[in-house]
Protein backbone atom coordinates (compact mmCIF):
# COMPACT_ATOMS: atom_id res chain seq x y z
CA UNK A 1 0.00 0.00 0.00
CA UNK A 2 2.74 2.16 0.77
CA UNK A 3 4.42 1.42 -2.41
CA UNK A 4 1.51 1.89 -4.37
CA UNK A 5 0.79 5.96 -2.50
CA UNK A 6 4.75 6.60 -3.18
CA UNK A 7 4.11 5.32 -7.16
CA UNK A 8 0.81 7.92 -7.08
CA UNK A 9 3.02 10.45 -5.87
CA UNK A 10 5.48 10.27 -8.56
CA UNK A 11 3.02 10.35 -11.06
CA UNK A 12 1.53 13.55 -9.73
CA UNK A 13 4.43 15.08 -9.84
CA UNK A 14 5.44 14.28 -12.93
CA UNK A 15 2.26 15.25 -14.27
CA UNK A 16 2.60 18.52 -12.68
CA UNK A 17 5.97 19.04 -14.01
CA UNK A 18 5.16 18.56 -17.82
CA UNK A 19 2.26 20.86 -17.40
CA UNK A 20 4.26 23.62 -15.68
CA UNK A 21 6.69 23.19 -18.58
CA UNK A 22 4.35 23.44 -20.92
CA UNK A 23 2.93 26.26 -19.77
CA UNK A 24 5.98 27.92 -19.21
CA UNK A 25 6.70 27.07 -22.81
CA UNK A 26 3.35 28.59 -24.14
CA UNK A 27 3.53 31.56 -21.78
CA UNK A 28 7.35 31.74 -23.48
CA UNK A 29 5.54 31.94 -27.13
CA UNK A 30 2.81 34.60 -25.83
CA UNK A 31 5.82 36.95 -24.68
CA UNK A 32 6.87 37.94 -27.45
CA UNK A 33 3.48 39.11 -29.35
CA UNK A 34 3.92 42.02 -31.20
CA UNK A 35 1.90 44.31 -28.69
CA UNK A 36 1.39 47.75 -28.59
CA UNK A 37 3.65 47.67 -26.25
CA UNK A 38 6.26 46.44 -27.45
CA UNK A 39 5.87 49.04 -30.28
CA UNK A 40 6.12 51.83 -27.63
CA UNK A 41 9.57 50.24 -26.76
CA UNK A 42 10.89 49.48 -29.58
CA UNK A 43 9.64 53.13 -31.16
CA UNK A 44 11.85 55.01 -28.84
CA UNK A 45 15.12 53.73 -29.86
CA UNK A 46 15.12 54.39 -33.62
CA UNK A 47 12.93 57.54 -33.12
CA UNK A 48 15.33 59.10 -31.04
CA UNK A 49 17.91 58.04 -32.96
CA UNK A 50 17.03 58.48 -36.62
CA UNK A 51 18.27 62.14 -36.61
CA UNK A 52 20.87 61.80 -33.67
CA UNK A 53 23.89 62.80 -35.92
CA UNK A 54 26.77 62.17 -33.35
CA UNK A 55 28.65 60.01 -32.51
CA UNK A 56 28.99 59.04 -36.23
CA UNK A 57 30.65 56.51 -38.39
CA UNK A 58 31.20 57.70 -41.85
CA UNK A 59 32.67 54.72 -43.31
CA UNK A 60 33.45 56.67 -46.71
CA UNK A 61 36.32 57.22 -49.34
CA UNK A 62 37.78 60.59 -49.26
CA UNK A 63 38.85 61.85 -53.14
CA UNK A 64 40.17 65.14 -51.45
CA UNK A 65 39.42 67.91 -48.94
CA UNK A 66 35.63 68.54 -49.94
CA UNK A 67 34.61 65.25 -48.69
CA UNK A 68 35.03 66.20 -45.18
CA UNK A 69 31.88 67.54 -43.77
CA UNK A 70 29.07 66.92 -41.43
CA UNK A 71 26.54 63.56 -41.84
CA UNK A 72 23.76 66.00 -42.49
CA UNK A 73 24.93 67.22 -45.49
CA UNK A 74 26.65 64.09 -46.64
CA UNK A 75 23.80 62.26 -46.56
CA UNK A 76 20.80 64.71 -45.26
CA UNK A 77 18.37 61.46 -45.35
CA UNK A 78 19.96 59.27 -43.67
CA UNK A 79 22.82 60.49 -41.10
CA UNK A 80 21.19 59.36 -38.04
CA UNK A 81 21.83 56.54 -35.79
CA UNK A 82 25.51 56.19 -35.90
CA UNK A 83 25.69 54.79 -39.48
CA UNK A 84 23.97 55.01 -42.64
CA UNK A 85 22.67 51.95 -42.53
CA UNK A 86 21.70 51.92 -39.09
CA UNK A 87 19.76 54.81 -40.00
CA UNK A 88 17.97 53.22 -42.71
CA UNK A 89 16.85 50.53 -40.73
CA UNK A 90 15.58 53.13 -38.01
CA UNK A 91 13.48 54.43 -40.41
CA UNK A 92 12.35 50.64 -41.73
CA UNK A 93 11.38 50.19 -38.22
CA UNK A 94 8.80 53.10 -37.96
CA UNK A 95 7.30 52.98 -40.74
CA UNK A 96 6.64 49.39 -39.80
CA UNK A 97 5.01 50.05 -36.09
CA UNK A 98 2.97 52.35 -37.97
CA UNK A 99 1.85 49.08 -40.56
CA UNK A 100 1.03 47.46 -37.46
CA UNK A 101 -0.45 49.83 -35.40
CA UNK A 102 -2.26 52.74 -37.41
CA UNK A 103 -3.63 54.50 -34.48
CA UNK A 104 -0.18 54.34 -32.74
CA UNK A 105 0.13 57.25 -30.32
CA UNK A 106 3.37 58.70 -31.68
CA UNK A 107 2.21 58.26 -35.03
CA UNK A 108 2.31 62.15 -35.78
CA UNK A 109 5.42 62.83 -34.50
CA UNK A 110 7.18 59.88 -36.31
CA UNK A 111 5.10 61.35 -39.46
CA UNK A 112 6.78 64.25 -39.10
CA UNK A 113 10.72 63.20 -38.77
CA UNK A 114 9.86 61.01 -41.37
CA UNK A 115 8.59 63.95 -43.52
CA UNK A 116 11.75 65.84 -42.93
CA UNK A 117 14.16 63.11 -43.92
CA UNK A 118 12.62 61.41 -46.69
CA UNK A 119 12.49 64.33 -49.33
CA UNK A 120 13.01 64.50 -52.68
CA UNK A 121 16.28 67.01 -52.33
CA UNK A 122 17.74 64.53 -50.02
CA UNK A 123 17.14 61.28 -51.73
CA UNK A 124 18.63 63.45 -54.55
CA UNK A 125 21.88 64.18 -52.44
CA UNK A 126 22.22 60.50 -51.66
CA UNK A 127 21.84 59.25 -55.02
CA UNK A 128 25.40 61.75 -55.68
CA UNK A 129 27.17 60.28 -53.14
CA UNK A 130 26.47 56.92 -54.23
CA UNK A 131 27.54 57.71 -57.93
CA UNK A 132 30.59 59.57 -56.54
CA UNK A 133 33.60 57.88 -58.49
CA UNK A 134 35.32 56.89 -54.67
CA UNK A 135 32.24 55.81 -53.04
CA UNK A 136 30.18 52.98 -55.75
CA UNK A 137 30.22 50.62 -53.62
CA UNK A 138 29.11 52.61 -49.98
CA UNK A 139 26.67 50.11 -48.24
CA UNK A 140 27.42 47.27 -50.32
CA UNK A 141 25.02 44.59 -49.91
CA UNK A 142 23.99 45.03 -46.52
CA UNK A 143 22.86 48.63 -46.59
CA UNK A 144 21.37 48.14 -49.80
CA UNK A 145 19.35 45.48 -48.64
CA UNK A 146 18.11 47.77 -46.15
CA UNK A 147 17.07 50.58 -47.88
CA UNK A 148 15.43 47.76 -50.35
CA UNK A 149 13.69 46.31 -47.64
CA UNK A 150 12.31 50.19 -46.14
CA UNK A 151 11.10 50.47 -49.97
CA UNK A 152 9.29 47.28 -49.56
CA UNK A 153 7.56 49.07 -46.46
CA UNK A 154 6.66 51.94 -47.95
CA UNK A 155 4.85 50.18 -50.96
CA UNK A 156 2.50 48.07 -48.63
CA UNK A 157 1.82 51.18 -45.78
CA UNK A 158 -1.74 51.62 -46.11
CA UNK A 159 -1.48 55.43 -45.22
CA UNK A 160 -1.69 58.69 -47.88
CA UNK A 161 1.65 59.54 -46.46
CA UNK A 162 3.47 56.83 -47.52
CA UNK A 163 3.26 57.02 -51.43
CA UNK A 164 4.53 60.12 -50.83
CA UNK A 165 7.36 58.90 -49.01
CA UNK A 166 8.10 56.13 -51.68
CA UNK A 167 7.75 58.09 -54.58
CA UNK A 168 10.64 59.88 -53.23
CA UNK A 169 12.64 56.86 -51.80
CA UNK A 170 12.15 55.55 -55.44
CA UNK A 171 15.09 57.00 -57.23
CA UNK A 172 17.45 55.53 -54.82
CA UNK A 173 15.76 52.07 -54.37
CA UNK A 174 16.30 51.90 -58.51
CA UNK A 175 19.46 52.68 -58.49
CA UNK A 176 20.93 50.58 -55.88
CA UNK A 177 19.12 47.57 -57.34
CA UNK A 178 20.76 47.95 -60.45
CA UNK A 179 24.49 48.40 -58.40
CA UNK A 180 23.02 44.65 -56.49
CA UNK A 181 22.50 43.34 -60.06
CA UNK A 182 26.12 44.36 -61.67
CA UNK A 183 28.08 43.33 -58.16
CA UNK A 184 26.16 39.54 -58.03
CA UNK A 185 27.17 39.18 -61.42
CA UNK A 186 31.01 39.84 -60.99
CA UNK A 187 30.87 37.78 -57.49
CA UNK A 188 32.13 34.61 -58.30
CA UNK A 189 32.27 33.67 -54.88
CA UNK A 190 29.50 33.88 -51.79
CA UNK A 191 30.94 35.84 -48.86
CA UNK A 192 30.30 33.87 -45.52
CA UNK A 193 31.00 35.41 -42.39
CA UNK A 194 29.15 36.88 -39.73
CA UNK A 195 28.72 40.37 -40.46
CA UNK A 196 27.37 43.51 -43.01
CA UNK A 197 29.03 41.61 -46.62
CA UNK A 198 27.11 38.49 -45.50
CA UNK A 199 26.35 37.47 -49.14
CA UNK A 200 23.17 35.17 -47.77
CA UNK A 201 21.89 37.79 -45.88
CA UNK A 202 21.86 40.76 -48.08
CA UNK A 203 20.29 38.26 -51.35
CA UNK A 204 17.61 37.75 -48.31
CA UNK A 205 16.32 40.79 -47.92
CA UNK A 206 16.20 42.37 -51.26
CA UNK A 207 14.67 39.00 -52.65
CA UNK A 208 11.58 39.78 -50.17
CA UNK A 209 11.48 43.19 -52.38
CA UNK A 210 12.61 42.29 -55.90
CA UNK A 211 10.08 39.15 -56.04
CA UNK A 212 7.54 41.85 -55.88
CA UNK A 213 8.79 44.82 -57.37
CA UNK A 214 11.77 44.06 -59.61
CA UNK A 215 12.00 41.26 -61.88
CA UNK A 216 14.99 41.59 -63.21
CA UNK A 217 16.68 41.51 -59.27
CA UNK A 218 14.78 38.39 -58.22
CA UNK A 219 15.67 36.20 -61.56
CA UNK A 220 19.19 37.38 -60.43
CA UNK A 221 19.01 36.23 -56.95
CA UNK A 222 17.33 33.18 -57.42
CA UNK A 223 20.35 32.23 -60.45
CA UNK A 224 23.24 33.44 -57.90
CA UNK A 225 22.05 31.92 -55.21
CA UNK A 226 21.94 28.68 -56.59
CA UNK A 227 25.18 29.02 -58.32
CA UNK A 228 26.57 29.80 -54.79
CA UNK A 229 24.75 27.72 -52.02
CA UNK A 230 23.11 24.59 -54.22
CA UNK A 231 25.94 21.59 -53.37
CA UNK A 232 26.38 23.58 -49.58
CA UNK A 233 26.52 20.41 -47.38
CA UNK A 234 27.16 19.72 -43.19
CA UNK A 235 27.39 23.96 -42.76
CA UNK A 236 29.99 23.46 -39.76
CA UNK A 237 27.20 25.45 -37.36
CA UNK A 238 28.94 24.23 -34.25
CA UNK A 239 31.67 26.91 -35.07
CA UNK A 240 29.04 30.12 -34.59
CA UNK A 241 29.24 31.95 -33.38
CA UNK A 242 32.40 34.60 -34.23
CA UNK A 243 33.18 36.93 -31.18
CA UNK A 244 31.69 39.87 -33.32
CA UNK A 245 28.75 37.83 -35.21
CA UNK A 246 25.55 39.48 -35.92
CA UNK A 247 24.33 37.58 -38.67
CA UNK A 248 24.25 33.18 -38.54
CA UNK A 249 26.10 32.81 -41.68
CA UNK A 250 24.47 28.85 -41.88
CA UNK A 251 20.51 30.30 -40.73
CA UNK A 252 20.80 33.02 -43.37
CA UNK A 253 21.98 30.85 -45.99
CA UNK A 254 19.40 28.63 -45.29
CA UNK A 255 16.77 31.73 -45.01
CA UNK A 256 17.36 32.85 -48.73
CA UNK A 257 17.47 28.89 -49.91
CA UNK A 258 14.35 28.43 -48.16
CA UNK A 259 12.79 31.62 -50.42
CA UNK A 260 14.32 30.41 -53.56
CA UNK A 261 13.78 26.50 -53.35
CA UNK A 262 10.33 24.81 -53.62
CA UNK A 263 9.27 23.07 -50.36
CA UNK A 264 10.41 19.87 -51.31
CA UNK A 265 13.41 19.99 -52.96
CA UNK A 266 14.16 22.95 -49.74
CA UNK A 267 13.59 19.91 -47.14
CA UNK A 268 15.93 17.78 -49.30
CA UNK A 269 18.85 20.72 -49.33
CA UNK A 270 18.38 21.47 -45.47
CA UNK A 271 18.67 17.60 -44.36
CA UNK A 272 22.25 17.91 -45.98
CA UNK A 273 23.29 21.71 -45.05
CA UNK A 274 22.35 20.66 -41.25
CA UNK A 275 22.25 17.40 -40.43
CA UNK A 276 20.00 16.83 -37.69
CA UNK A 277 19.08 20.13 -37.11
CA UNK A 278 15.22 19.26 -38.19
CA UNK A 279 14.87 17.20 -35.68
CA UNK A 280 17.17 18.46 -32.64
CA UNK A 281 18.01 21.92 -33.26
CA UNK A 282 18.46 23.23 -29.09
CA UNK A 283 21.73 20.79 -29.89
CA UNK A 284 23.43 23.24 -32.32
CA UNK A 285 22.47 26.68 -31.18
CA UNK A 286 22.51 28.54 -27.79
CA UNK A 287 21.77 32.00 -27.03
CA UNK A 288 25.38 34.09 -27.47
CA UNK A 289 26.41 36.52 -24.13
CA UNK A 290 27.74 39.93 -24.92
CA UNK A 291 30.05 40.27 -22.18
CA UNK A 292 30.44 44.70 -22.80
CA UNK A 293 27.35 46.27 -23.88
CA UNK A 294 29.64 49.18 -24.70
CA UNK A 295 31.62 47.65 -27.55
CA UNK A 296 30.02 48.06 -30.93
CA UNK A 297 31.64 44.77 -31.95
CA UNK A 298 30.51 42.39 -28.84
CA UNK A 299 27.30 44.00 -28.83
CA UNK A 300 26.51 42.79 -32.48
CA UNK A 301 26.35 39.01 -30.37
CA UNK A 302 22.42 40.36 -29.22
CA UNK A 303 21.54 41.23 -32.73
CA UNK A 304 22.47 37.80 -33.51
CA UNK A 305 20.50 36.32 -30.81
CA UNK A 306 17.57 38.33 -33.20
CA UNK A 307 18.77 37.15 -36.49
CA UNK A 308 18.43 33.54 -35.76
CA UNK A 309 15.75 33.86 -33.93
CA UNK A 310 14.23 35.20 -37.35
CA UNK A 311 15.51 32.81 -39.20
CA UNK A 312 14.40 29.93 -36.73
CA UNK A 313 10.76 31.39 -36.88
CA UNK A 314 10.86 31.31 -40.84
CA UNK A 315 11.78 28.02 -41.41
CA UNK A 316 9.91 26.37 -38.44
CA UNK A 317 6.75 27.82 -39.36
CA UNK A 318 7.86 27.23 -42.85
CA UNK A 319 8.20 23.01 -41.91
CA UNK A 320 5.67 23.30 -38.73
CA UNK A 321 8.67 22.72 -36.56
CA UNK A 322 7.74 23.64 -32.91
CA UNK A 323 10.95 23.28 -32.07
CA UNK A 324 12.68 25.53 -34.15
CA UNK A 325 10.10 28.33 -33.44
CA UNK A 326 10.87 27.38 -29.31
CA UNK A 327 14.26 27.86 -29.73
CA UNK A 328 13.88 31.46 -31.55
CA UNK A 329 11.43 32.27 -29.02
CA UNK A 330 14.37 31.71 -26.41
CA UNK A 331 17.59 33.34 -28.57
CA UNK A 332 14.42 36.51 -28.62
CA UNK A 333 13.65 36.79 -24.89
CA UNK A 334 17.34 36.49 -24.25
CA UNK A 335 18.40 39.51 -25.76
CA UNK A 336 14.78 41.49 -26.00
CA UNK A 337 15.31 43.37 -22.29
CA UNK A 338 19.02 44.23 -22.69
CA UNK A 339 18.30 46.81 -25.33
CA UNK A 340 17.47 49.07 -22.22
CA UNK A 341 21.17 49.22 -21.30
CA UNK A 342 21.32 52.58 -21.90
CA UNK A 343 24.73 51.51 -24.36
CA UNK A 344 24.23 53.20 -27.66
CA UNK A 345 26.82 50.55 -29.32
CA UNK A 346 23.50 48.23 -29.16
CA UNK A 347 20.88 50.80 -28.73
CA UNK A 348 21.14 52.93 -32.32
CA UNK A 349 20.30 49.02 -34.31
CA UNK A 350 19.12 46.52 -32.23
CA UNK A 351 15.07 47.64 -32.21
CA UNK A 352 15.39 46.93 -36.07
CA UNK A 353 16.10 43.47 -35.36
CA UNK A 354 14.10 42.98 -32.36
CA UNK A 355 10.73 44.23 -34.63
CA UNK A 356 11.57 41.62 -37.66
CA UNK A 357 11.86 39.13 -35.62
CA UNK A 358 8.93 39.94 -34.19
CA UNK A 359 6.97 40.37 -37.51
CA UNK A 360 8.46 37.27 -38.64
CA UNK A 361 7.08 35.25 -35.69
CA UNK A 362 3.73 35.96 -36.46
Amino acid sequence: MKKSKTLILLMVLAITFYSCSKTTKEIDVLAIEFSNENAEYLYSFAFDCIDKEYPNKLGQVLGDDSYLAPPRELHPAFYGCFDWHSSVHGHWTLVNILREFPDFKFKDDIIVKLRKNITKENIEKEILFFDDEHNKTFQRTYGWAWLLKLDESLREWDDPIAVELRENIRPLSDMLAKKFIEFLDVLNYPIRVGEHPNTAFGMSFAYDYAIKYNPELAKKIEEKAREYYINDKNCPLTWEPGGFDFLSPCLQEASLMLKILPEDEFKKWLDDFLPGFNNNPEKYLMPAIVTDASDGKLAHLDGLNFSRAWCLFEIGNKLQNQKMINLGVQHFNFSYEKMDSGEYAGSHWLASFATYSLIKFK
